[in-house]
């Protein structure tokens, strides 16, 4: 049985990309109140049955909007994931996305077919902070973020030429070239996206990988970590990791050199597939690997990458006509200073993997006493 984690490159993006969507739930809130203000105020206006019935649709389509991204944002962002599982996330994400899109469209044209300017101005407000939000958040999937947006913005956009005055034939005409733009915005950055991290999965240059895994070495994550330290805003913090492999010398032992690195490569190949875009793993020698994680707003973004290995690794490896299990304990070392280099980094993550195996092991020693 093959290793279901030594995934193509190609379903290692698409693994990538699927994660996107789940790292901020913020712009849905945002969207959801955004929504309930624009439909209150215009339900105030002229309180109309079919008006009703789109304002309630529209809320309760926002709820699963919120509530999947909260309910398996940690299964997206720290579960090992093949194509299957990635797919699945896609779907459960997209049809609340799409529907809220529609009705979101369908009730901004109702408004639009009055003659309240002031809810036009508003609506076509909403609207078009919608289809930015689309774009910003869902640009790695184009085939959910066009349509979403088309759906949200074409039928006010139809309604207002539909008035065949010169403002609102206008507004339409500028509504739909953002339309066009936003659409080649998107399909750049999913083809910038998938290249970076292709190019990322694929490692760097033979002549700064490790030979045996093709992850970079230690001179390879040095030059990245320069080179991208230093683009990063001073705003957002850096995290290293710093890991090794809980069994790894008693299956070497047992079963042969062979085997252990024929281990190491499909750990290595699923590290690839666990970091983000834009983020390195390299090996440091045996078993031990490091991971900077570059630009995280907030501590638990390092905390999910952390927890995201120790499950990508604990899963079942099929090797020959062996089964092998093995795990990890991960160490991070966290900086907004850009004073701090590299290798001061490394020994505090290697510090806080100590600490992490210590306590490990005193546990078990606990459970087992």
């Amino acid at each position: 049985m093959p290793d279901r984690f030594a995934a193509s490159l190609t379903d290692r993006v698409y693994v990538e990309q699927v994660r996107s969507l789940y790292l901020n739930v913020v712009p849905a809130l945002v969207m959801w109140v955004a929504f309930i203000v624009n439909f209150g105020l215009a339900y105030r206006n002229k309180a109309e049955p079919g008006l009703l019935l789109l304002g309630v649709a529209g809320i309760v389509a926002s709820s699963p909007r919120i509530a999947i991204p909260m309910r398996f944002r940690d299964c997206a962002l720290t579960a090992a994931l093949d194509r299957k599982d990635a797919r699945r996330l896609e779907v459960l994400f997209s049809v609340p996305y799409l529907a809220f899109s529609l009705l979101l469209g369908i009730l901004s044209m109702h408004i639009f077919l009055w003659s309240t300017p002031e809810l036009h101005m508003l609506t076509i407000c909403v609207v078009v902070g919608y289809c930015a939000g689309v774009a910003t958040n869902c640009g790695q999937r184009p085939r959910l973020a066009i349509p979403s947006m088309l759906l949200a913005v074409g039928p006010p956009i139809v309604a207002a030429a539909l008035k065949a005055e010169p403002v609102y034939i206008g507004m339409a005409t500028i509504a739909s070239a953002f339309v066009v733009g936003g659409i080649q915005a998107i399909h750049v950055r999913f083809e910038t996206s998938k290249s970076e991290v292709g190019q990322r999965l694929a490692s760097v240059s033979l002549a700064r990988c490790d030979t045996l895994t093709t992850l970079p070495n230690r001179l390879a994550l040095q030059e990245y970590f320069d080179e991208h330290a230093a683009l990063t805003s001073p705003h957002r913090a850096i995290a290293v990791h710093y890991l090794d492999l809980n069994g790894f010398k008693p299956i070497n032992d047992r079963h042969g050199h062979a085997v252990g690195d024929a281990l190491l490569q499909a750990v290595a190949d699923r590290l690839r597939g666990a970091v983000r875009s834009g983020d390195m793993v390299a090996r440091m020698g045996s078993d031990e690997f490091a991971v900077v994680q570059f630009g995280i707003h907030h501590a638990d973004e390092a905390d999910l990458l952390a927890r995201r290995i120790v499950a990508t690794i604990a899963q079942p490896y099929a090797l020959a006509e062996y089964e092998l299990s093995i795990s990890t304990c991960v160490g991070t070392a966290i900086s907004t200073d850009r004073s701090v280099d590299l290798d001061a980094l490394l020994k505090e993550a290697d510090a806080a993997l100590y600490e992490a195996k210590r306590k490990r092991h005193a546990k078990t020693m606990a459970m087992s006493a």
